[in-house]
This record gives structure tokens, sequence and C-alpha cells, in this order.
């Protein structure tokens, strides 16, 4: 595939962008091709980065450009063998230091990565935290309509607990996605009743 790399002379208009916000789509969906989400619909992997696209254009009318694409590409290089180089590359280094804000060190311990993003979250750039809430709010909802079929009643619980754990590092960042997020964590699965 080949992709276009942005130049100096690239306007940053709305119009101007969708071309490279085009470009970051196709980029995704080429390098998510063969994945699906964990989820009980295994839906195509490219419909998750859309959806963060999406929330943050559509129901939150946020329209910078860098932050639009960093949210295609923000699991790329976390998820496939895609890298940060690669990014810069193609998409100018504003978006590669987004994804790479947002993006876990597979290397380590799960337990370690969900620590380190509620630490860290607190300290993230304004676009990587409009991505961050984006994807836990896209992921909430996923979790709500179809968890996967392999989690227990208590994993589910404990990872909408994770997730607001880290939202709420970021409180006073952006109002509308907040209430979102909010309103996404109110569909929390209630605790089962001991008998």
């Amino acid at each position: 595939m080949r992709v276009v790399a942005p130049t100096a002379e690239t306007s940053t208009t709305r119009d101007d962008a969708i071309p490279s916000i085009l470009r970051a789509a196709a980029f995704a969906a080429e390098r998510h091709r063969d994945q699906r989400r964990k989820g009980k619909h295994a839906s195509p992997y490219i419909n998750h980065p859309l959806a963060l696209a999406r929330l943050l254009a559509d129901e939150c009318d946020e329209h910078d450009p860098k932050v639009l694409v960093a949210a295609l590409l923000h699991d790329t290089v976390e998820d496939t063998a895609t890298t940060f180089g690669e990014i810069e590359q193609l998409f100018g280094a504003a978006v590669a230091d987004i994804v790479r804000e947002v993006t876990d060190d597979k290397s380590l311990p799960k337990t370690e990565r969900k620590r380190l993003q509620v630490e860290r979250a607190a300290h993230a750039s304004h676009p990587a935290r409009l991505v961050k809430l984006a994807d836990k709010i896209c992921n909430l909802r996923d979790l709500s309509s179809g968890p996967p079929t392999d989690w227990t009643h208590e994993r589910l619980r404990e990872y909408f607990d994770w997730a607001k754990a880290v939202v709420d590092r970021m409180r006073g960042t952006h109002p509308q996605l907040e209430a979102l997020f909010d309103r996404e964590y109110l569909r929390k699965p209630s605790a089962p009743v001991s008998k």
C-alpha cells in the first residue's frame, strides 16, 4: 500500500485534512486487516479506530486532523508490526507523538500496563487525552453491547472501574467527552446478588 507523506506546505484547513484522514483510515485498515475485536460479534478490528474518529468528529465536534488521524492509528503500533518511525514518516511527528502517548508497552505484564495507563493519564498532552477518552468510551460501548464470551461478570466490572480510574485522571480535558464516558459507565454490569 502506498501512503503519501504530508509535506511542510500541507495546509491545515478542514477540507485539506480530508486526504490525510482518509490515508490514515486506509493505513489502519491495511494494518488491522486480519484482526477481529474480542467481543461476541468478533467485528473487524478497523471498526474500533473508525468509531473513535467518528465519535470525536461527529459527537464532539473535534476536527483537529492530527487528533483524528491519531485516533485512527492509535492501536497500530501496539497491535500490529507498525513502528513509530513509520507513523512519523507517513503522518508527521505530531501524530506519531500522540500515538506514542496512548500506546502501551506490550513487553510489560498486563497489570503493569494498566497501572501505567492510570498513572500517565494525568500527564498526557491534550490531543492524547482526547484519543484516550474516545478509546475508553468506545471500549465501554463495545463491552456493553457484546462483551467477549470468555469474560466473567467480575472481569467486565473490573474493566469498567479501571477505565473510570484512567478517565478520572483526565477530568477537565473535554466536558462533552467526559459526559459521554459517564453515561457509558452507568451501563456497568451490576454486582451479582449473593444468595
